[in-house]
């Protein structure tokens, strides 16, 4: 491992002084609970846009899916591709708009407008526990990365980053989260842009490129059969998977292309743009309907460069290392090797940025939904702008010491880091978009029906996520219900389809909502700005 140098560091301090800066300087203006959680509506479209790139590619993202592509090959890639920019592009022109029009504050807002309070509370629990563990991972993954380089122990490195994010986003809302991530997005796309150049170069280029990936996975196929090549291999003849965007239902892989058609592009991709608080929290803070628009169509363009400059390097480090066992370290492998002095600085200031980005938007959305949705909500229906600001700090700081502790549970699981996230996510993701498209676009939905299809369909998909686990399976004598390496993809589909079967069939048994209730708020129904 190469250690950092002086300009290294001074990079990285640059950074970090020019950042915090900005976020504290804009941060001190914030007055009222408005400013602190939608920036008091006034965000431009190519700010949002850019955070909006910014937020998405965290930690998890950098560390994670170069990972996965290590492991697995380019089809990671398909979560930036299919995974986010059609269901942007649709939100642009039919959710967004329609959730910017209505004047809600979070989407368990509008999902109580929509349908009761239980409902609202279900998906706001939900949303806060996922939040809160998706900022343990983020952690983890800046830890790892940090220790590996500046030769500290991984505890060490998650103190440290949970300290310096805590003390950013404590005082800093939403428009200074915007604002910082629309430089650090410039910073992120730039650092990991020069990884794969210099990668690419390293490997002495394109072609160099393609014909080591093909020998690498034959040779990677010939030692999973101790050594006796497969009948008429040949590296052009083999069917290589690690460059393959499509690949088999039965591959042995997270990402056959049934559960990325249909787990991800029909249920994740549209149920994270179109119902993640903390994506869609930017456009409610967006100055206008057509800067709601424009900032996902903005930020759609951006994502279409994602997959090259996160997963390929990956490949690269597939290349490079087939020693390595461990997925999520082919990044910062590759940053110890490649980079020269500085450079390697200026990288580890991106990723600082990427980690800044995610869990700045995390935080502040957490504890959007935690003041909005419940304090407010529940226990001082009359609270004042400046109570709601006061308590989304401790909620903020309180959200940071419990990712620290989760951070630690994660730290000796076996698991990659981009699996646990999407592991996490499938858990509620599926039933979310059932309510959401049930509650949007069919006014025949009813409050009982979508609470229970909800619950039900979270239960089902954690079912289905431990009767896959081998000591449950082993136990119960029977076997696994999917036979792919880590099948959250499949998760999502099944609960999906419970929770939307259950939400139309109990609808047509139960007393449809009273038509005033949802006046402007179902699709067909032009809803009013700020309409309570």
């Amino acid at each position: 491992m190469q250690t950092l140098s002086f300009l290294d560091y001074a990079v990285i301090f640059a950074y970090l002084i020019g950042t915090l800066g900005l976020g504290l300087y804009i941060g001190s203006k914030i007055k009222t609970g408005s400013d602190y959680f939608l920036a008091g509506r006034r965000l431009p479209w190519w700010a949002i846009g850019m955070s909006l790139v910014a937020t998405d590619i965290g930690a998890v993202d950098i560390i994670g899916t170069g990972g996965a592509a290590f492991s697995h090959g380019l089809a990671v890639g398909n979560f930036e591709w299919i995974g986010c920019v059609p269901a942007m592009i649709i939100g642009a022109f039919v959710f967004i708009p329609f959730f910017w029009r209505s004047g809600v504050t979070t989407i368990p807002e509008y999902m109580e407008r929509r349908f009761n309070v239980s409902v609202r509370s279900a998906l706001a629990l939900c949303w806060i526990a996922f939040m809160a563990c998706n900022l343990g991972i983020m952690l983890l993954a800046s830890a790892k990365m940090m220790s590996q380089h500046l030769g500290m122990s991984v505890d060490a490195c998650i103190y440290l980053t949970a300290v310096l994010v805590g003390i950013y986003t404590i005082s800093g809302g939403l428009a200074a989260v915007v604002y910082t991530d629309m430089i650090q997005c410039i910073i992120m796309i730039g650092g990991c842009l020069l990884v794969l150049v210099v990668g690419i170069i390293d490997v002495g280029g394109i072609d160099e490129f393609h014909s080591k990936i093909k020998e690498r996975e034959l040779a990677q196929k010939m030692e999973a059969v101790e050594g006796v090549p497969p009948a008429n291999a040949s590296a052009e003849e083999e069917d290589l998977l690690h460059t393959s965007l499509i690949l088999p239902a039965d591959a042995d892989t997270p990402f056959p292309w049934t559960g990325i058609f249909f787990g991800l592009a029909l249920i994740l991709s549209p149920a994270y743009w179109i119902g993640n608080q903390a994506i869609v929290q930017r456009s409610l803070g967006a100055a206008s309907e057509f800067e709601a628009k424009a900032a996902y169509v903005w930020g759609a363009l951006l994502k279409n460069l994602v997959p090259l400059v996160v997963a390929v390097p990956g490949l690269i480090a597939f290349i490079k290392f087939p020693e390595l066992k461990d997925g999520d370290k082919a990044f910062p492998e590759l940053i110890s090797h490649l980079l020269p002095v500085g450079l390697k600085g200026l990288f580890l200031a991106a990723f600082l940025a990427a980690l800044m980005s995610s869990i700045d938007s995390y935080l502040n959305s957490a504890s959007t939904i935690v003041s909005n949705d419940f304090y407010k909500r529940f226990y001082r229906r009359d609270a004042s702008d400046v109570s709601l600001l006061m308590v989304g700090r401790v909620v903020t700081f309180l959200l940071v010491l419990w990712a620290i502790g989760f951070s630690f549970f994660l730290m000796n699981r076996s698991e990659g880091i981009y699996t646990i996230f999407q592991t996490l996510m499938a858990f509620f993701q599926g039933p979310a978009f059932a309510l959401l498209i049930t509650g949007l676009l069919w006014r025949r939905a009813t409050g009982v029906a979508a609470l229970t299809g909800f619950l039900v369909g979270v239960c089902f998909s954690i079912t289905l996520f431990a009767l896959n686990q081998p000591d449950v399976y082993t136990a119960l004598g029977i076997e696994p219900l999917f036979q792919i390496s880590e099948p959250f993809l499949y998760f999502s589909i099944w609960a999906f389809v419970v929770s939307f079967s259950l939400i139309v069939i109990i609808s047509f048994l139960t007393k449809p909502e009273p038509t005033e209730k949802i006046e402007g708020l179902v699709f067909s129904l032009k809803p009013r700005r700020g309409e309570a």
